[in-house]
């Protein structure tokens, strides 16, 4: 956020910037989901939906689950969130007592920690190696200690990285021979470039999983989400959600029911991620940054810069001021370890990639 705010400070100068910062698809929701919404301004009243969302829309995104995963989901066991962020604060509230222990990756989407944080639970920090392509292992958990719950994604952000076949099973089989609450998030779903991701639903201690409109669908602003719970956390979520939202954005609800029937134009989106991810890590092994995250999936690369600075933040502060490329510094990610990394969103668009590259190169060499 600091580095948006200072890119955006020096547009605002009248100084351009390269864009490499930026998580979100540089792309609008899609056609059906507009005209979704344009008929929904003219014809709906839109008041509040129920607390759990609304019913189409949940009816939809278990359809979903058939048709990706061939899972059976009851829609009464799918609740409509205010984006993933906002189904994260309910279910941590809902599944965790003050003072739970709960692991997050490092590297990892740090709002993770800082919502658990917020809420006076214990983020557990597990170290992920380069050498395992920063996966999850139960391994891994097993070296953190009692844990109450775990918190993965796959794809991840930052890395780009996608557990390889059969191994978010094993992760689930871990948590729940050990009474450990397992929640998935799987809000780049669709944005893969070999196997695809794998679902938590339907593996064994029944996890929990969220998911999103805002990156495959390409629907940040429309804030909304979804989350696929055990049926004994519902009525707490519930009760949670008419409290802290009461419901979700009904404009975005009822647009979205159309997203699901706009999968050429999504996958359009995600051919012009894997070009962009091509270009990028073709490029920058060239530029001398050759010890890159697999980037699986995702829109990053995750790019250890040690034998160029011990303070990746300052480096970017320099690639921002001086070349007007900006890049996200790793420190948010990884407490211990970030400030030898920085990662690159290819998000954007083609072009302006390439010319962000042309001006790093030289610094890098």
């Amino acid at each position: 956020m600091e580095v948006m705010r200072e890119a955006a400070a020096r547009e605002k100068a009248g100084l351009e910037v390269l864009h490499l910062e930026v998580g979100q698809p540089a792309t609008p929701a899609p056609a059906a989901v507009l005209e979704a919404a344009r008929r929904a301004l003219d014809d709906d009243r839109l008041g509040y939906t129920v607390a759990l969302g609304h019913q189409p829309l949940r009816e939809a995104i278990a359809a979903h689950y058939a048709d990706w995963y061939d899972e059976i989901v009851d829609p009464s066991r799918i609740v409509v969130t205010q984006g993933a962020s906002g189904a994260f604060v309910l279910i941590f509230i809902a599944a965790f007592a003050p003072g739970s222990r709960v692991a997050v990756t490092s590297p990892g989407y740090p709002c993770y920690r800082n919502t658990l944080t917020a809420l006076g639970m214990e983020a557990v920090d597990v170290p992920l190696s380069a050498e395992s392509g920063f996966r999850l292992t139960p391994d891994d958990l097993e070296a953190a200690g009692d844990l109450d719950g775990v918190m993965l994604a796959s794809p991840s952000n930052p890395t780009g990285t996608v557990l390889r076949p059969g191994a978010l099973a094993e992760l689930a089989e871990y948590c729940a021979t050990r009474d450990i609450t397992l929640i998935s998030d799987e809000i780049y779903h669709g944005i893969t470039f070999g196997t695809p991701a794998e679902t938590a639903v339907g593996l064994p201690g029944d996890p929990i999983v969220v998911n999103s409109f805002s990156k495959y669908y390409s629907m940040t602003g429309w804030r909304l989400g979804w989350t696929v719970l055990p049926t004994g956390l519902l009525t707490p979520v519930e009760r949670l959600a008419q409290n802290l939202t009461i419901a979700p954005p009904t404009l975005a609800q009822l647009a979205a029911v159309a997203a699901f029937d706009a999968t050429a134009e999504l996958d359009a989106n995600v051919a012009r991620y894997r070009a962009n991810r091509d270009l990028m890590v073709s490029r920058l092994p060239e530029m001398g940054l050759d010890r890159l995250a697999p980037a699986d999936g995702a829109f990053y690369v995750w790019a250890d810069v040690s034998h160029l600075t011990d303070d990746s933040q300052d480096l970017c502060r320099r690639w921002l001021s001086e070349l007007g490329v900006a890049a996200t510094p790793g420190i948010d990610f990884d407490p211990t370890r970030g400030n030898r990394y920085v990662r690159f969103s290819y998000a954007g668009d083609r072009d302006e990639i390439a010319r962000a590259l042309d001006r790093l190169a030289p610094s890098l060499t």
